[in-house]
């Protein structure tokens, strides 16, 4: 007796349901990014194509007299957010999954917007797909997923588009633009002597003006030098002007006291350095990986469903600077603040604990780096008189209520980035600059939010 098999015709004829709604299981991620996004504000990108379609002078005027219109843009916002949800972001990959791939083609209507239009929709309305992220929290909170009762900070270091290797030191840029211009002046003097010897063989008819290759690329590596140094310089004196130590000339005002700094103030330090790729982007510690070129992302986590209730993204290697802009945020975000903040070591400065009390918020941030499993004894009893403010902070997290609370920050917000890097696959931006790259980390922040009310809705 033989064996059977299921016959394999492929050139079996088929036809596919005729509705799209019946491509997936009901139910799918696909349908609910069309269904949240059909609730959605968009009029900021309606407003673009309204002004487009008023003005002759528009590459989109002359596309739509030419009978094509544009995609629509719940499709295209749909089709970014469906994407970003599923951890691909490139406009490529993107446009073959719209031809090859059922829930592409269902959140596309079964349309093929090209890779190019699918990165200049992200390019040009990237603000307004970054103000999506409170409209999906505010859903998020409708759905009973935000209370507001923990909400943890944390940060975590995303690889920039720039090469670490393209990086300068301020000290390194003066020792260069020295070598390039002894260099271009060398050149330049051979090139005149060749002038001049070929001058008397062929005669003077020779322009002159061409310029060896090797006298192009020191030209243009010292035009950018140059160029990065003068923004290292103005950076020093903005920071220095306003940390109030230049005086009304530019001049550095003399220290009150001590020594005056071995770099005066309004003078990038050696070490400075500037990305030639990415200026916006800075070397940064990537956990146990060592150094890379990053941005640092901040999140603002609360605690009864993982919801996103802040983010942000600094080129600020530490977290210090970070408590109060994403407190605000939350209160700008949601009209209300948080009755706990919890954050670690890296958050920690007297100025921000104080912030956090007068915001009267109960706070919870560790003075003090702790390593790998380390645990300290609980304490007891009343509070000595004596102690400063930062031991009081530690005495507050070595109670057994403070260990007990501190100790669910990890739980709270360090899931949410694993989700995103080991399970969508984020490991570098795309786009550059820190503008660009806020926008990009947001529509992240805002596909995990709506991954998290899907999951609610379909549990």
């Amino acid at each position: 007796m033989g064996v059977r098999f299921k016959a394999c015709d492929r050139e079996q004829l088929f036809l596919l349901p005729p509705s799209l709604r019946d491509w997936l299981p009901a139910g799918d991620l696909a349908y609910f990014v069309i269904d949240v996004v059909d609730q959605l504000e968009l009029s900021g990108i309606y407003r673009y194509y309204e002004v487009a379609e008023a003005s002759e002078d528009r590459p989109e005027r002359r596309k739509a007299a030419s009978g094509q219109p544009a995609f629509h843009p719940k499709m295209m916002v749909a089709l970014l957010l469906y994407a970003y949800c599923n951890g691909t972001t490139s406009s490529r990959r993107i446009a073959r999954l719209c031809e090859r791939d059922a829930g592409y083609r269902v959140v596309s209507a079964d349309q093929q917007p090209n890779f190019r239009t699918i990165s200049e929709f992200r390019r040009i309305h990237l603000e307004a797909l970054r103000a999506l992220f409170v409209q999906v929290l505010h859903l998020a909170r409708e759905a009973g997923l935000v209370k507001l009762g923990h909400v943890a900070l944390d940060g975590t270091k995303v690889k920039a588009n720039a090469s670490k290797h393209k990086a300068m030191s301020y000290a390194r840029m003066q020792e260069r633009e020295a070598e390039y211009v002894r260099e271009i002046e060398a050149l330049l003097a051979e090139a005149e002597q060749i002038d001049t010897a070929e001058d008397g063989v062929h005669g003077p008819d020779r322009r002159g003006d061409e310029l060896p290759t090797e006298l192009q690329f020191r030209q243009t590596r010292l035009e950018r030098i140059r160029e990065a140094k003068a923004a290292l310089e103005a950076a020093a004196q903005e920071k220095a002007r306003t940390e109030g130590k230049l005086d009304d000339e530019g001049n550095p005002k003399p220290p009150r006291r001590g020594r005056p700094p071995a770099v005066p103030p309004g003078t990038p330090k050696p070490k400075d350095q500037r990305n030639f790729t990415d200026p916006d982007s800075r070397i940064m510690k990537m956990n146990h990986k060592g150094f890379d070129q990053a941005y640092n992302c901040q999140a603002a986590v609360d605690s009864q469903s993982q919801i996103i209730v802040a983010q942000a993204v600094t080129n600020a290697a530490n977290d210090k600077e970070q408590v109060e802009p994403l407190v605000e945020q939350v209160k700008a975000n949601l009209g209300e603040k948080p009755k706990r903040a919890s954050a670690d070591s890296g958050y920690y400065s007297e100025a921000n604990v104080r912030y956090v009390r007068a915001e009267e918020i109960d706070d919870y941030v560790c003075p003090d780096r702790l390593k790998h499993g380390e645990t300290q004894p609980a304490v007891r009893g009343r509070i000595p008189k004596n102690l400063s403010f930062i031991d009081r902070v530690r005495r507050k997290l070595l109670t057994k209520k403070g260990r007990q609370i501190y100790g669910l920050r990890k739980q709270i917000v360090e899931p949410v980035f694993g989700q995103m890097k080991q399970g969508r696959g984020l490991r570098q931006f795309l786009l550059r600059g820190l503008e660009k790259v806020a926008g990009e980390w947001s529509l992240w922040c805002t596909s995990h939010n709506l991954l998290k009310v899907w999951a609610a809705a379909s549990g």
